[in-house]
Order: structure tokens, then C-alpha cells, then sequence
């Protein structure tokens, strides 16, 4: 019975959050303590949710403070030079155009958010894509695995969310993996390098001052409407302004995917961040730069737990960049809507877990599962955990994967001897074609402000997410990650 009633649980919470009857965290609150009193352990559910809430604590903490920090790096300026770099390298080669997109989307992910990396991205390159003919749906598709990739980050989202589930440090999850997810990094690279020379044989080349005169196309605009929690409009035009895409004010992604962007101009005449908006600190860049480098170095080699360098970051990037209290108090402002989200997330996950969890119908699910699969197959846990997160993070919510299904494998995979780590692992190699899901907020950032049905780009997109989560899942396997 209480296998049956699990797995009800799991599909109700689904169900209803993909047909978006429920917001994930009212769905992650409410189905759970319905069930728990179906199944006569209502009496127990404070102190399900109390266990609960105290592990989660940390994670919750690292994604607040991981927001604010990246969200006040953007303000600040620190990835200006790095849009500027990226347009200057790109030369009008449709070949470097798409290397290109592939870099400024990996770098700009670093802040975990995939709405606002999506509107850095288009808001630099769309003009390049257009005036040079090229195919709006390869910016699109590469952008989206690149983003992919390094949304596996911690504060990205999905390793939070599986050490969440699994309760496990996110650290430990993260730091092994890194060999694998760089190789899946390496290939999006190779892959935007092939799709750009295949580009370059269709379009030609051009210097960029010819690419500049060419006649602009006729403005035109595309509202998106619903982007997600705290989501407003994107919008983008063509034509004047040297072809800059207009004005984009986005909504959030994934959770831990926050509300950040902002437009304006490049030295060439391109669209990248606002040069002139008032949050910039110029003579901080370098200190900036290097308490980045500071934090992710101590990450890696863990100084101190995430949680606290990240309080500990965010704390000092706003007391040296905005030491006026006002000032301070308007950044956080300015992050509070997705922060709330992301942690309110959290907490209520705690819930779904520790019920599933005190209520012992994650061991009644996993016996079921551990006695369906073959015995052959016990022991490559963390392979089949892999290849499944594929399908089932692009056809379900990253909410539904790791909280309804991922502890389901991870008993499975204890009972035959693959730990739960290895699983977790496993878990976040299909995030490159997860961030094209239907289910994935942001991607309707990325279409709507590319000017592309969303039709075309999964069409043009999956088979090549596809194949980037098979190569991190084989460098997984063969480097002894997983």
C-alpha cells in the first residue's frame, strides 16, 4: 500500500505542476501532508518537516547568498569586458560568432541564472546573427547547452536540488564531477565549432564594418508574457540602433535562476550590458575580479563550507561596492523576488522529502524498484540513473525529478551497492537538454527575445543536447566519477 500511495504521490505532484494547476511549492507543501494523513501519519508530519527543514537549512542559505553575490557581480560590471571581449573576437566570422555565443553564455551561466544569461547572451549576439543572415536557431540551441552545462553548478540549481533530495553536501556532488562536466563544456565548444564553420560555408564571411552598413531589416517586436515566478515581458527589436535587440526585463529560470538584466550598446555599435547604468564600479573591477576568483578557488578546494563563503562573499561585494546603506539596501531589493523563490523552494521541499522519507514510502518504492530491475543491471545504478535523467528532466520539471524520482534511484542503487553520491552524480548529466524542456521557464526568455519558434529550436536542439549528456556521462564512467 504504501508503495502504491508513493508513487500517487509522486505522479499527483507532477501532474499537477506540469499542467501548472500548482506552483512547485505549493504542490512540494500541500500534496505531501494530504498524503501523509492518507496514509495515517498526520500526527507526525511536524516532526517530518522540522528533520526536513534542518538539513536543508544550508543549501537554502548557499542559494540566497550565491544570488545576491552574482546578482551584485552583474550590477557592478564585472562581465562588461568579457561581452566586449567576446563581440570584438567574433569579427563578423559566423564561425566566431557561434564560438562566441557558446563562451559568453558558459561564462555569464557562472552566476547560476539562466533567464539572465539568456538575455546577456541574445542581447550581445542577436544583432551579429542577424546582420550576418545566420541561423538564429543555432544561437539559440548553443546558448541553451552551454547554459546547460553549467547550470550543474552548485547554486545552479540541480545539485542543489539533488543534495537537497538525497541530503548529501552539494560540494560533494560538484567538485568530482568537474573533469566530466568540463568535457561536456569542450564539446559544446567543438560543437559550436563545427556548426559555425557549417555556417560560415552558408553565409561567407565579412569584415565588421561591412556587416554594420548592411540595410536593416524592419523593427519588429515579440512580447513574452509568463516567463515564470516574478516573470514580466521580454521584448527585442531589429533594425535601428545598429541593429541592437531593444530593451529585455526578464523573469526567472530554474530555481536559483534569478531576475537580472540589462541592455545597452558595445564599443562596435552592438547591444551588450548598458555602459552607463548607474550601478557600475569601474575602479573596482579588479577587486571584484579577483574576490570571485577567491570564492570559487576556496569552493573547489573546500576552505569552508558553501553556505558560509558565499554569506561571507556576498556580505563583502556589498559593503565595498555600495558602502552607502540605501544604496546596499536597494541591491538586495533588487534580487529579493527570485531569493524568495528560490528559498521558499527549498523549505517547502522539505516537506515532500520528509514525508516521503519518515513515512518509509521512499523504502517501500525502492524495494519495488530494486525487485524490477534486472539483476544485471543492479550494479550500474549510476548509469541507468544517467541515462534516465535525460527523458525524464526534459519531460518533467527539475522539482519533479529530483524530489519525486531521484530518491527512488538512490535507495535502488543503495540496496545493490552504488552510493548515493554516484547517483547524485548521475543525476545532473542531462541537464544539457533539460534546459531546453518545455517545462524550463528561461528557454521562453531565449526564444522570445531570439525571434524563434520554439518548434524549431527543439527540433534543432535535442539531438545535439542529447549527444553533449551522453559525452559528460561517458567521461563520467570512464574517469571513476560515476
Amino acid at each position: 500500500m504504501l508503495t502504491i500511495l508513493g508513487f500517487a504521490m509522486i505522479a499527483t505532484f507532477l501532474v499537477l505542476i506540469m499542467m501548472k494547476k500548482m506552483s512547485p511549492i505549493a504542490a512540494l507543501v500541500l500534496i505531501p501532508a494530504l498524503f501523509c494523513v492518507f496514509v495515517g501519519k498526520g500526527a507526525h508530519l511536524g516532526d517530518y518537516v522540522i528533520d526536513g527543514v534542518s538539513s536543508l537549512a544550508p543549501t537554502a542559505a548557499m542559494l540566497m547568498f550565491a544570488i545576491v553575490y552574482f546578482g551584485v557581480m552583474i550590477d557592478v560590471g564585472l562581465f562588461d569586458p568579457i561581452v566586449r571581449a567576446i563581440l570584438k573576437f567574433c569579427k563578423a566570422d559566423p564561425m566566431r560568432v557561434v564560438v562566441g555565443t557558446a563562451l559568453l553564455a558558459a561564462i555569464v551561466s557562472l552566476d547560476g541564472d539562466g533567464s539572465t544569461t539568456f538575455m546577456i547572451t541574445v542581447s550581445a549576439m542577436y544583432p551579429l546573427y542577424k546582420r550576418l543572415k545566420m541561423s538564429l536557431v543555432v544561437m539559440t540551441g548553443v546558448a541553451a547547452m552551454a547554459n546547460g552545462v553549467m547550470n550543474t553548478l552548485p547554486w545552479g540549481g540541480p545539485t542543489a536540488r539533488a543534495a537537497t533530495a538525497l541530503k548529501v553536501d552539494a560540494t560533494d556532488i560538484f567538485v568530482p564531477m568537474i573533469p566530466a562536466l568540463a568535457v561536456g563544456l569542450v564539446a559544446v565548444v567543438v560543437l559550436a565549432y563545427v556548426l559555425g564553420l557549417r555556417e560560415r560555408r552558408r553565409v561567407g564571411t565579412l569584415t565588421l564594418d561591412e556587416a554594420l552598413v548592411r540595410e536593416p531589416e524592419p523593427e519588429t517586436e515579440t512580447v513574452l508574457v509568463g516567463a515564470g515566478a516574478g516573470a514580466g515581458a521580454v521584448s527585442g527589436g531589429s533594425g535601428a540602433r545598429s541593429g541592437a535587440a531593444r530593451g529585455a526585463a526578464g523573469g526567472s529560470g530554474e530555481a536559483a535562476d534569478g531576475d537580472a538584466g540589462t541592455d545597452g550598446a558595445s564599443d562596435d555599435g552592438f547591444q551588450g550590458l548598458d555602459p552607463n547604468r548607474p550601478t557600475l564600479r569601474p575602479k573596482l573591477y579588479w577587486f571584484n575580479a579577483l574576490l570571485t576568483v577567491a570564492l570559487l578557488t576556496a569552493m573547489i578546494m573546500e576552505l569552508l563550507p558553501i553556505p558560509v563563503l558565499f554569506l561571507l562573499g556576498a556580505a563583502l561585494a556589498l559593503t565595498v561596492n555600495f558602502p552607502h546603506i540605501p544604496d546596499q539596501k536597494a541591491r538586495i531589493a533588487a534580487h529579493a523576488d527570485n531569493v524568495l523563490n528560490v528559498s521558499g523552494m527549498v523549505f517547502a521541499a522539505a516537506v515532500f522529502t520528509g514525508v516521503l522519507t519518515g513515512t518509509g514510502m521512499v523504502d517501500h518504492m525502492a524495494n519495488w524498484l530494486v525487485d524490477t530491475i534486472p539483476d544485471g543491471m543492479g550494479p550500474q545504478m549510476g548509469l541507468v540513473t544517467g541515462l534516465l535523467s535525460l527523458p525524464l528532466t526534459y519531460f518533467m520539471s527539475n522539482d519533479g525529478f529530483y524530489f519525486g524520482v531521484l530518491p527512488v534511484l538512490a535507495e535502488a542503487g543503495q540496496a545493490h551497492g552504488v552510493s548515493t553520491l554516484e547517483i547524485a552524480r548521475a543525476s545532473i548529466v542531462g541537464q544539457p537538454l533539460h534546459m531546453s524542456s518545455p517545462l524550463v521557464p528561461a528557454v521562453y526568455v531565449l526564444v522570445g527575445m531570439a525571434k524563434v519558434e520554439f518548434g524549431d529550436h527543439t527540433r534543432f536542439v535535442v539531438k545535439w543536447a542529447v549527444l553533449t549528456s551522453l559525452v559528460i556521462l561517458a567521461a563520467g564512467i570512464l574517469f571513476g566519477i560515476i
